[in-house]
């Protein structure tokens, strides 16, 4: 279910040669921990496995692209490459670093894998809202949304097999902090990750409508990791859950806004602002203005990093939705809302509460280090810093002392909106 993996295998079909499957292994990627890369290889695994029962060797090459790939297409003459996409500032300059060391008879090709609409096609700017992007994705949506072509069993072998992949030895690579670990819940791989699409649907989606916004109900679809390290993809998705659209359409409805509109959106920001992590270079003019203009109201607390790393601060449900994500690497959705609203609050500028919501988010959180954990708006329980504390892809909102015009929530809200005490129970602190 990858359209790059899918063009590459179209190539050299009609050129009647093998094809490889490389990936550059980085000993170190913005604030991902062993956590992440735990995850990442173990799924590597499985493509590993099925690329060698589809007679395509793969390649795990340890190092930066642009050191070790250009070098890898002289070795096995290779006549094309053709890669993913991801919005983000590091892995553009991937690619970017690539194609400048590559020998220039040797074609590179970027294939949109991450969106079903591809980003520069839904449209060649960047998006002020949902309201401006929704229909130029639904119009495209009928071209784009279609069943995959199967990957086949590569009639043309290459004439030097892969080295198996020493997998101990790209652990031994990484230069990254070992302390956050593993979690027990989320089994990396595409099968997995296509058994919890298959539960969400049987289980949850009949309540992901009306229960989608309560911590304390098992509604959300929880498919966020897996999406994020491109183990199942988001159109599998789409294409699985709308087969029941008759039968639960909000739910199925509600679904494709997040999964598709919203998130696509998030690619649509990043892709065309290159400031997609910072106060003053993406913030709207108004919510600028508006931080500005409260940037030294009196906080009703203020508290260090580690203080709010470590969950220690007066509010028993922040608390608890830290440690939440700490334990398990997930938030849910409606809090992670009120968990970065509350950064803003008790921080002393927007731009540390910024600062200090992306390292706890990029650290902890599965599916960090994404387009989403940005500027996202509950797209599969996954929310954006930027959304929540710059207002970006919303609106003023009544004005407030240190929040300005950005929209507002707080501990009594959330009390109204579902059982705080239960949650709070649930995941806070030992006593």
């Amino acid at each position: 279910d990858n359209w790059a993996f899918l063009y590459a295998q179209r190539l050299a079909l009609k050129q009647e040669l093998p094809l490889h499957v490389c990936f550059c292994l980085v000993p170190k990627f913005l604030d991902a921990t062993i956590r992440h890369y735990g995850f990442m290889l173990r799924g590597l695994q499985e493509v590993a496995k099925e690329c060698t029962e589809l007679n395509i060797p793969f390649h795990v090459l340890l190092g930066y692209a642009k050191d070790v790939l250009p070098a890898f297409v002289v070795r096995h003459g290779v006549g094309g490459m053709v890669t993913d996409f991801c919005p983000l500032r590091v892995p553009q300059q991937w690619v970017e670093d690539v194609r400048e060391r590559l020998p220039e008879d040797v074609p590179f090709a970027q294939v949109d894998a991450h969106n079903i609409v591809p980003c520069w096609v839904t449209s060649p700017k960047q998006e002020y809202s949902a309201w401006t992007i929704r229909n130029k994705i639904h119009r495209q949506l009928p071209e784009f949304l279609t069943e995959f072509p199967p990957v086949i069993q590569h009639p043309y072998p290459s004439s030097t097999s892969a080295e198996p992949v020493a997998w101990e030895a790209c652990d031994s690579s990484l230069q990254v902090d070992r302390t956050v670990k593993e979690v027990a819940w989320a089994t990396p791989g595409t099968a997995a990750g296509l058994a919890v699409l298959q539960s969400f649907i049987a289980e949850r989606l009949e309540s992901y409508g009306s229960h989608r916004n309560d911590p304390n109900k098992a509604a959300l679809s929880n498919l966020s990791p897996w999406f994020h390290f491109g183990q199942i993809s988001t159109q599998r998705a789409i294409l699985e859950v709308r087969k029941h659209h008759r039968k639960y359409k909000e739910s199925v409805d509600i679904f494709v806004e997040e999964a598709v509109v919203r998130r696509e959106l998030a690619d649509n920001f990043c892709y065309y602002n290159k400031s997609y992590d910072s106060v003053q270079g993406s913030a709207y003019d108004w919510a600028q203005t508006t931080l500005k203009l409260h940037a030294k109201d009196k906080r009703p607390f203020l508290y260090k990093l580690q203080e709010l790393e470590q969950g220690n601060t007066h509010d028993p449900l922040w608390n608890a939705a830290q440690l939440q994500m700490v334990q398990e690497g997930k938030m849910h959705g409606f809090l992670r809302m009120y968990w970065a609203k509350k950064i803003l609050e008790w921080t002393r500028s927007p731009e540390e509460a910024l600062q200090f919501a992306i390292y706890l988010n990029d650290r902890y959180e599965l599916d960090g280090r994404d387009p989403n954990g940005y500027v996202g708006k509950l797209q599969k329980g996954v929310w954006g810093c930027l959304w929540s504390i710059c207002g970006i892809h919303d609106h003023g909102w009544t004005e407030r002392a240190v929040f300005g015009k950005i929209r507002y929530m707080n501990y009594a809200g959330c009390k109204r909106k579902f059982d705080v005490g239960q949650f709070e129970r649930r995941y806070g602190p030992c006593k």
